[in-house]
């Protein structure tokens, strides 16, 4: 099979995944765009394994079955609420995968370079075989950024699963010398290149990854739980990039664009959620810049309890109801009980939304795949900018396990470490109940003052079983 076909499937191929990146940014062409990116996929794995320099087909059967098994397992044993660590856990591989074919392209050349000619070479080594010196210098700096970008990747996302799935503090943690070590790690990965470049050995490529693998541990590290959902797009991005530079060593088209679509739109969307919540691109990316200008506001009063009879009185007697879902929501598994709370309501007449912070939970859409999956209608689910000012002219207001994208201290409290990010200004509706487990400070470990508000009553509880308590008390 010569390049011919191999090179229109890549391209049907790119335009897919284009038609599936554009189709995820609404709910409701998201399933067809899901589909779009699955048969993008198999075309491209059918080509590339019937294209030039295919073999080996017993072992890339083995492997395609043993990671379509692997993939069917995990798919079905992972809970809606595990997905943000799943996708950190996937952004791993990705650059651990970078890693590898960067080092494998070290070889080739070096082997390459020790033919004499005559030998029988596989289709990458007969690329690099034809490569000009200039090209090869250029093939140096693909693999070196591959490798480099992949390292970062890797660890960066491995420390992200740790802190998301509870295996690791949540809380923003820096060695001693804190940003001068990110500094001399990529000081010391320049040099290398440079190293690399003049002399081709792999002693500088071994050091570079053991800095690169530093720095993707110590800037997740430094970047606190309330930062995580910013934290999960930058790691897309970062494979994504990774997976680009995999192409250019690679000589693969596909690869090229697929990963600068990923690492496009991963940087595009981590800047979005940066400006919604305040938050510089840059001191994200580098670990968490900057800081708390001074101690945090002290918090008065005490926090008053409520029973489901008297947040189900409250919502009997409402007219208008606002629920604000969080990451609690998503743990409890309560998606359906708000649903069927939801349905329950309007039934009465009453006027029911949601309202969405652009980083609700631990993922970019994370509440609004979960409400998706539990049937709320998507034309009552609305962003933050549409609703918020309606916050003052509502009845009621049900906070499901959130804590900082409702937290006031965002704008009473200049030293706050979320200062001046954008919040749901639930505070200002008539009621406030906000069902939570206890009264712990949450996974950033933020205090929030509108848990003492005069307005609020906190329902506490585990969210599904709080939500369930509700429904046979509703007139």
């Amino acid at each position: 099979m010569d390049f011919g076909f191999t090179t229109a499937a890549y391209v049907v191929a790119a335009v897919l995944f284009i038609l599936s990146l554009g189709g995820l940014s609404g709910q409701e062409s998201a399933k067809r765009a899901v589909w779009y990116g699955i048969a993008g996929m198999a075309l491209a794995v059918f080509a590339t394994l019937i294209g030039p320099g295919a073999g080996l087909w017993l072992l890339s059967l083995i492997l395609i079955a043993a990671g379509g098994i692997i993939g069917w397992y995990v798919a079905n044993k992972v809970e809606m609420t595990e997905m943000p660590q799943l996708v950190a856990a996937m952004h791993s591989l990705v650059g651990l995968a970078a890693v590898f074919v960067g080092f494998n392209a070290h070889f080739v050349m070096g082997h390459v370079a020790g033919l004499h000619g005559g030998e029988d070479l596989g289709t990458f080594a007969a690329l690099v075989a034809h490569k000009s010196p200039v090209e090869l210098n250029i093939l140096k700096v693909e693999l070196f950024l591959g490798i480099f970008i992949g390292a970062v990747t890797f660890t960066g996302s491995v420390i992200a699963y740790g802190k998301l799935a509870g295996k690791v503090s949540s809380a923003a943690k820096k060695l001693p010398g804190g940003h001068a070590l990110n500094a001399g790690a990529a000081a010391l990965s320049l040099i290398c290149l440079i190293w690399y470049f003049n002399t081709g050995g792999l002693f500088p490529v071994i050091l570079m990854t053991l800095a690169a693998l530093f720095i993707g541990y110590h800037l997740i590290m430094g970047i606190g739980g309330a930062d995580m959902p910013v934290v999960v797009s930058m790691l897309n991005s970062y494979s994504g990039w990774a997976a680009a530079a995999i192409g250019f060593s690679l000589s693969n088209d596909l690869l090229i664009v697929v990963g600068a679509l990923v690492g496009s739109s991963g940087a595009i969307l981590s800047y979005i959620m940066c400006k919604a919540m305040n938050r510089s691109f840059v001191s994200v990316i580098l670990g968490g810049f900057g800081g708390t200008a001074g101690p945090a506001m002290e918090v008065e009063g005490e926090q008053v309890a409520i029973d489901a009879d008297g947040v189900a009185t409250a919502l009997n007697e409402a007219d208008s109801v606002i629920i604000v879902p969080g990451y609690g929501m998503a743990v409890a598994q309560a998606q359906g009980a708000v649903s069927e709370l939801t349905n329950k309501l309007r039934a009465k007449g009453k006027n029911v939304r949601f309202a969405i912070h652009p980083v609700a939970g631990r993922l970019p859409g994370h509440m609004n795949v979960l409400l998706a999956e539990a049937k709320v209608p998507y034309d009552i689910v609305l962003e933050m900018d549409e609703i918020n000012e309606d916050f003052p002219d509502t009845d009621v207001v049900i906070v499901i396990g959130s804590n900082d994208i409702v937290n006031p201290a965002a704008q009473e409290d200049p030293n706050s470490p979320i200062a001046g990010m954008p919040v749901l200004e639930v505070w200002k509706a008539k009621q406030v109940f906000v069902s939570k487990r206890g009264q712990g400070t949450g996974y950033s470990g933020i205090e929030n003052p509108l848990f003492y508000k005069e307005n609020t009553r906190m329902f506490y509880g585990d969210a599904k079983a709080s939500m369930n308590a509700l429904l046979p008390k509703l007139d």
